[in-house]
């Protein structure tokens, strides 16, 4: 029996009792939560949330040596964490939630608790405007641009974030916050998305992977240079900066070897979803699946699931869909792809299930699995242990 025939045997046996559409984490996680903290060589990993969308496993994490704050994703989503007890939530995204500012000037634990990212003055005006009287300081944090610019700026290889890019740029925002009452700047976030988030071994494209590679080198040396300079740069204005974040599940132990970052941001690397699969960096086990029950056998070699139509974000593409996992061998009807209601699979092995049968997937990506269901059960070897609510089971959809 291969690896991941015991896999599926184990998670069919976990969840005999429980009929899909159902989501697992398997106890990998916690597997996977080593390799990160061993990847950043000491230094502190932030768990970014929209990566994992569930309480009970940011605790389990936190738990864990090595482990320290929280990258959030909204505002809204920054206070909930805050008021449920997580001390170090860091925004890792700029907001206009003027309702939530007032909530977090006029609150002193959550004040203390939630530093709010921005990347220009104006973003400075709107948390003024919506103060609604609230005194307290907001913490902030300055994001760099981690893009690589060649050929004098014509070409750009990286995500459209920050505006900032040069350490000038970053220490003159750093200055018109010092200038402004009720605002101190304690970090600096760079997340190099296009070294983090980019697989540089993708099955059947050796010549694409290769040059993803020689860019991603190159990236990683650019930037490190300038990342230092602009931490430099920065605390000429802010000497008692507390904290560099830098980095991304794929990127954890190039970004840790810089001495300028003193805390390393990965979430996906707990789940493992299908996009991590093409990395030559590190080899992480699946650990967040969902299985769909076999519902139809229309033909020879042809078997169809309950629902499955759960795209990831990004470009739209093949990869942005689930990947059908266990049994091995099943795809998808290049004529329907992942259905609404209903998925079509086919291959020899469809002829080995029966109505009722779990079909195991894997999301493209991480948390957004969590979208889907409001229940993650906790698999312990071929075991359900607990059973916790995701945001959404929880009645939270920031996003």
């Amino acid at each position: 029996m291969t690896a991941r025939a015991a896999d599926r045997a184990r998670y069919d046996r976990a969840t005999a009792q429980l009929d899909a559409p159902v989501a697992i984490v398997d106890h990998a996680f916690d597997a996977n939560a080593d390799d990160l903290v061993r990847r950043a060589k000491g230094k502190p990993v932030r768990v970014a949330s929209k990566s994992v969308r569930c309480r009970a496993l940011l605790e389990r994490v936190l738990a864990r040596e090595g482990f320290a704050g929280i990258m959030s994703f909204t505002l809204a989503e920054s206070l909930w964490l805050a008021r449920s007890g997580f001390d170090d939530v860091l925004l890792a995204y700029p907001s206009a939630d003027r309702a939530r500012y007032a909530e977090l000037a006029a609150d002193p634990k959550l004040a203390a608790a939630v530093t709010v990212m921005i990347d220009d003055p104006a973003q400075l005006d709107l948390i003024d405007a919506a103060r609604a009287g609230g005194g307290e300081v907001v913490r902030v944090c300055l994001e760099l641009d981690t893009s690589l610019k060649l050929l004098g700026g014509r070409v750009r290889i990286g995500a459209r974030r920050s505006p900032l890019h040069s350490p000038a740029e970053v220490a003159e925002v750093a200055r018109a916050v010092a200038r402004r009452p009720g605002f101190k700047v304690v970090g600096i976030m760079a997340y190099e998305g296009h070294v983090a988030g980019v697989g540089d071994a993708v099955a059947g494209r050796p010549l694409r992977s290769r040059a993803v590679r020689l860019m991603q080198a190159a990236a990683r040396r650019e930037l490190a240079e300038r990342r230092a300079a602009v931490v430099r740069a920065v605390r000429e204005v802010v000497p008692d900066l507390e904290f560099v974040n830098g980095g991304g599940t794929g990127s954890v132990q190039h970004t840790a070897a810089e001495d300028a970052v003193t805390e390393i941001a990965a979430g996906s690397g707990l789940y493992v979803p299908r996009l991590f699969d093409n990395y030559t960096s590190f080899r992480g086990r699946p650990a967040a699946l969902f299985a769909l029950p076999v519902v139809r056998r229309p033909g020879v070699g042809v078997v169809t699931v309950l629902g499955g139509g759960y795209p990831a974000s990004g470009a739209p593409g093949a990869d942005r869909l689930p990947v059908p996992y266990l049994p091995e061998g099943l795809r998808y009807d290049p004529q329907e792809g992942a259905g609404e209601v209903q998925t079509p699979l086919l291959g020899p092995v469809a002829d080995d299930l029966l109505i009722g049968d779990k079909v195991w997937f894997r999301h493209a990506k991480a948390g957004e699995l969590c979208e889907r269901f409001d229940t993650l059960h906790l698999v312990e070897e071929d075991a359900v242990t607990a059973a916790v609510p995701t945001y959404r089971g929880e009645g939270h959809t920031f996003l």
